[in-house]
């Protein structure tokens, strides 16, 4: 798969370099600004609202290409209160008008599927039982987060398996593609990252035994639905849950290289800075040597603004630019980012609160975008 070439010198010419249109493998999208990702816990019993179909059609644009919050691929897959799945007739069905709407608009709408692995506790498992993980050792907040079962090799397979009728049933919800997630300590990355990884089988030790089971699970999703259907996000650099790696810039060039096999749309990684959830912090990292190893598409995500958004993408740093806080408490952020517009500011406090609507649909727009 070529990578597309980004327009070098599009800010010389007047264009600003985050809204020149850029084709996704066969997706044409019409800026590089993505919706990030978000776990917005407004999805009671797991099932998703009718509230999201406000919430993820106040984002899109067309051409605009959007991703759900992190999305539950089974019963034993849940670390958080109201987060949405798909594994059920009734989450595909709920999904189905949330996604209507977005193409309704012309956005491009994938499904982030997850498995939180042992970011969970035994209140969230079926039958109270642990939750899984590639080890048996816990996070430090016990009163959180249970202590893990680790999952013997001959179960791996059905878990790869979750993730694939998963991936169907996006699809069958209308979803043009999944990301999968891998990155931020849930149950890819605990396999990924060695300070996790304590395993001497075949999923452990090596980069090559490590990465294994996220590679199963490309494979399987891309027989299933199409590689071109098909993203993943990584965050090799980063130590949520306790999930870091000793060597982090290995493990990253590692994934990018090897995921070209499979022709996958894109790869997603959250930018060095962003060790662990909330604010950014001096890195002299980068991800420019993955990007330069990925033959597809190449999204960062990591606490950009507008300026270094679009310096980015003019230095080919990158293809698009997934934007979280930021598109969640701008709903029309494209439209300010054109007319170099103020931003509303988040309110943290409200990011998982349960409010159909508070933190959720009432940032407002733009006077002459309302």
């Amino acid at each position: 798969m070529d990578t597309p070439t980004v327009q070098q010198n599009a800010s010389e010419n007047g264009e600003i370099p985050l809204l020149t249109p850029y084709q996704m493998g066969k997706f044409k999208l019409s800026h590089r600004i993505v919706l990030a990702p978000m776990t917005r816990q407004r999805s009671y019993g797991y099932v998703p609202q009718p509230h999201a179909i406000h919430y993820y059609s106040q984002r899109t644009t067309k051409g605009g290409f959007l991703i759900t919050e992190a999305t539950g691929i089974s019963d034993t897959a849940q670390g958080f209160p109201d987060t949405p799945g798909i594994w059920t007739k009734e989450q595909v069905e709920a999904w189905k008008p949330i996604v209507d709407t977005v193409h309704a608009k012309g956005g491009i709408f994938f499904c982030q599927i997850v498995h939180a692995g042992r970011v969970s506790n035994t209140g969230f498992q079926p039958n109270g039982q642990a939750p899984i993980s590639s080890t048996d050792k816990g996070l430090t907040d016990a009163s959180k987060f249970s202590t893990p079962r680790c999952l013997r090799a001959d179960e791996v397979p059905l878990i790869v398996n979750d993730f694939r009728l998963a991936a169907r049933n996006a699809i069958e919800a209308g979803f043009d593609g999944v990301e999968i997630h891998g990155a931020h300590g849930f149950l890819i990355d605990e396999f990924l990252k060695d300070k996790v990884n304590d395993r001497t089988d075949q999923y452990g030790g090596s980069l090559e035994n490590r990465c294994r089971f996220a590679f199963e699970i490309v494979e399987a999703i891309a027989e299933e639905i199409g590689s071109d259907n098909l993203g993943i996000r990584l965050s090799p650099f980063a130590d949520y849950f306790e999930s870091g790696d000793s060597n982090p810039e290995a493990l990253g060039l590692y994934l990018a290289e090897s995921l070209n096999k499979f022709g996958i749309a894109y790869c997603h990684m959250v930018e060095p800075r962003m060790k662990t959830a909330g604010e950014k912090v001096e890195s002299h990292q980068s991800l420019v040597p993955m990007k330069k190893a990925f033959n597809g598409t190449f999204i960062v995500a990591g606490g950009y603004e507008e300026e270094d958004g679009n310096k980015a993408i003019a230095e080919n740093r990158t293809d698009l630019i997934a934007y979280g806080r930021r598109f969640l408490s701008n709903p029309d952020l494209p439209k300010r980012f054109e007319i170099h517009a103020p931003l509303n500011k988040y309110d943290r406090s409200t990011f998982y609160t349960s409010d159909p609507v508070i933190g959720y649909t009432d940032y407002p727009f733009l006077e002459a975008n309302a």
